[in-house]
């Protein structure tokens, strides 16, 4: 089984580039807002919502690890500044890879003006409808981008299985095409 890690920003294309990955492929898509919008309701975005979303997602990995699954994706904003998700990072991957599993890391990049256009985008809001408060969202975005880093510095990511992808003007098939051909899924 391949385990592929797809991060980046809020709204540079990591759940549209999985569903174009799903039809490209016999992997299957985790994208983080499916347990996000299931706690949402009854947690709101605060610390309880985070913990469970967290100790879901880890079962969820810990169970696809042990499938006889082609292969599995997940996508994450992962803020290179907070050692927390460095660790969150590390244990999924020790997760997949303590089975003799392969990882690959998927970084999406994008400049801002196609992010805030993208994050209006009727897929992304029919997926993710906490994302539908577009004015709350689109402060989110840019204030998240301005208190955290969220692509890795050249040279950050020693994996041998790594690729950076900038997508501003790539569509999503075009980046899945080429996700698909780096890891030979």
């Amino acid at each position: 089984m391949k385990f592929i890690l797809i991060f980046g920003p809020q709204a540079v294309g990591k759940m549209t580039v999985g569903h174009e990955l799903e039809k490209i492929t016999a992997m299957k898509l985790f994208h983080n807002h499916q347990t996000i919008e299931l706690l949402h309701p009854y947690f709101g975005f605060g610390p309880e919502m985070w913990r469970l979303s967290d100790l879901f997602r880890k079962e969820i990995f810990e169970q696809m690890s042990q499938s006889n699954s082609a292969g599995f994706m997940f996508t994450y904003v992962w803020a290179f500044d907070l050692p927390g998700d460095w660790s969150f990072v590390e244990q999924i991957c020790d997760i997949f890879e303590s089975k003799g599993h392969e990882v690959c890391f998927v970084e999406l990049e994008a400049d801002l003006e196609e992010r805030l256009t993208r994050n209006k985008s009727p897929h992304r809001l029919h997926y993710k409808p906490t994302k539908r408060d577009v004015k709350r969202s689109e402060r989110d975005l840019i204030q998240t981008m301005e208190n955290h880093r969220l692509n890795s510095i050249p040279g950050e990511i020693s994996r041998k299985n790594y690729i950076r992808i900038q997508t501003t003007t790539r569509t999503p098939a075009e980046t899945a095409l080429l996700i698909k051909d780096r890891f030979q899924l």
